[in-house]
């Protein structure tokens, strides 16, 4: 048994000179669910530094309380435009929704549209940001009245800068998110799950115990 494990541990050895041997100056061996393959190293550091830079996007933390909020500059369903400077001294409700005119975002924008005079009474501007596009946002908006600016943010900034953007079966869209900004600009709260028919009430009682209208 020693005579077998010796000869085996001589045959590793020498298999791995001949291996190292027959590699060309600047390549290196892999491994794969086929055996070893060569491959440059400079094309190993490439593949590396690519698979690190994704890992720390991914890492990359969420919104935090008490941070500025992320500053945009959008137009609404009228091709107005809106920044976050322009509601200073206000409270904001900037809630991100996937699409116009589909169930959850009709309910959810209809709800907001029913307490809009709740709102209005504690000094609170709520924007509606998504990927739809100006027209579509108005179409949006006449068809359930809705009294409050719909953002088109249609190349994704804002939804990047706020950390929701997302994609599902190749199509890219918002998360269903809120934050609520303070009237000096920070982030007050923010609503990773939300419930379309109870998330206008849900903001209207936060808002109010955070002080809003007093």
């Amino acid at each position: 048994m020693r005579i077998s494990a010796r000869f085996e541990h001589n045959r590793i050895i020498v298999s791995a000179i001949a291996q190292r041997a027959l590699i060309p100056s600047g390549y290196t061996t892999v491994q794969n669910r086929y055996g070893p393959m060569m491959l440059r190293k400079s094309t190993i550091f490439l593949m590396f530094s690519i698979f690190a830079v994704s890992l720390f996007a991914l890492a990359a933390g969420p919104i935090v309380i008490g941070q500025d909020a992320p500053e945009f500059e959008l137009p609404d369903q009228t091709g107005q435009l809106h920044s976050l400077e322009d509601y200073r001294d206000r409270w904001v409700v900037l809630y991100f929704y996937p699409k116009d005119e589909t169930p959850g975002c009709i309910t959810e924008a209809c709800e907001f549209r029913d307490n809009i005079l709740e709102f209005n009474k504690i000094n609170a501007q709520i924007l509606g940001v998504s990927f739809d596009d100006v027209e579509s946002h108005q179409k949006f908006a006449e068809h359930h009245s809705l009294p409050f600016p719909l953002l088109a943010d249609t190349d994704g900034q804002a939804a990047d800068a706020y950390g929701v953007k997302t994609r599902r079966l190749g199509m890219r869209f918002a998360k269903r998110q809120t934050f609520l900004i303070d009237p000096e600009g920070k982030i007050a709260k923010h609503y990773e799950k939300v419930q379309p028919a109870t998330h206008s009430a849900q903001v209207l009682a936060d808002l109010k115990d955070l002080g809003a209208g007093k």
